[in-house]
């Protein structure tokens, strides 16, 4: 009996621990031009969440963290083109809870992630961080929580979406929102209904928040580098309720419309950005990011500075004086050399032992 007890007390651990862990699978987007991935191959590329990470910091033009091994070196090789020197410089980076690879397996070839290159994350470690430097990367979040969305801003979303909105008689957002996708009948989310409320409602804040950061991008300085990141959790409240059947139509719907907002972020940036999408299989873990972002100590050149103190008036002036000196100097120098020039060509005599008019004889 006592060791039946022990069986289940290390199943129920074995068990905990695996739900901690994260899996799933990560899609790199490319843009329209396709030119910053290599082309996608047919099976996943393995791939730890360090591994993950550092090819986002890659993709913003900075190099991987240092603790990166050789093999995780030669993926990154196989994900991204060669020359280091053409990066977007632009990565939007979200992580969709609850999803599990069932809801992406047979995905249309001109799906948001049919041409996307793959990779299957491996159950080794549920945390890894993004390492920039703070000074270099403007971080746009989009999980911004919308406490203000009426049914104006639903109706919108709606016929953006080519769907259509009728509005409940009882209170706000309370209404029925169809949604028609590609080659399949329309879905349909009644917000009365919990689950199908909270899933809605996230993709109306992912919506909202990922136009405000194109209008923001217009603001930002296009020196830095922009990270545009944020996790989505209403995939897990459709499976829960109702059940992989459910959970599949919102995946169809959130994919459709992220294909839409990444064309705006595309549009924005130009085509100089690139899309990473990570399906995390954990369930009620929606705070919990797989990818967190965090600053490096990493030196930058175009942020040193000297720090013994700032120079004064007389030392500027002096500063200024020794250039220009210098200048003129130069420049006097140059003038004469080429008078010379001049004059020594005009009056060089022309006789026949000239080397500039006889052939040059080895005896």
């Amino acid at each position: 009996m006592q060791y039946f007890y022990i069986l289940i007390v290390s199943l129920l651990l074995t068990t905990l621990s695996f739900k901690g862990e994260a899996s799933g699978s990560v899609f790199f987007i490319d843009g329209s031009n396709n030119q910053y991935l290599r082309p996608p191959s047919e099976q996943a590329l393995p791939m730890s969440l360090s591994e993950v990470s550092a090819s986002v910091s890659a993709l913003l033009g900075f190099a991987p963290p240092s603790t990166l091994t050789a093999d995780g070196s030669s993926k990154l090789n196989k994900i991204l083109k060669p020359n280091p020197f053409e990066r977007p410089r632009a990565a939007f980076v979200l992580e969709i809870a609850g999803a599990d690879d069932a809801l992406v397996e047979t995905l249309p070839s001109h799906s948001f992630l049919g041409n996307a290159v793959r990779g299957s994350i491996s159950a080794d470690s549920y945390k890894a961080d993004i390492e920039l430097p703070e000074s270099e990367v403007d971080v746009v979040s989009v999980n911004e929580p919308s406490s203000d969305a009426t049914d104006k801003d639903m109706n919108e979303f709606a016929s953006w979406l080519g769907g259509s909105f009728v509005a409940g008689s009882a209170e706000p957002l309370n209404g029925l929102l169809s949604i028609p996708l590609a080659g399949a009948a329309n879905v349909e989310f009644h917000l009365e209904k919990e689950a199908e409320r909270k899933f809605v409602l996230n993709l109306l804040e992912l919506y909202k928040n990922i136009r405000r950061a194109v209008n923001l991008h217009g603001d930002l300085s296009h020196d830095l580098a922009e990270l545009t990141v944020g996790r989505f959790g209403g995939i897990d409240a459709l499976a829960q309720e109702y059940g992989q059947g459910m959970a599949k139509k919102g995946m169809d719907v959130l994919l459709a419309t992220l294909s839409k907002l990444f064309h705006l972020l595309e549009s924005s940036h130009k085509g100089q950005i690139v899309g990473v999408i990570v399906l995390d299989e954990r369930v009620n873990h929606e705070s919990a990011n797989l990818l967190s972002v965090g600053s490096s100590s990493r030196s930058s050149a175009r942020s040193m500075a000297e720090v013994e103190g700032v120079p004064s008036g007389a030392i500027i002036a002096q500063v200024i004086l020794v250039r220009l000196t210098l200048a003129w100097l130069t420049g006097i120098i140059l003038l004469i050399a080429t008078i010379l020039g001049v004059y020594f060509l005009m009056y060089m005599p022309l006789t026949k032992d000239t080397l500039l008019y006889s052939n040059v004889k080895l005896d």
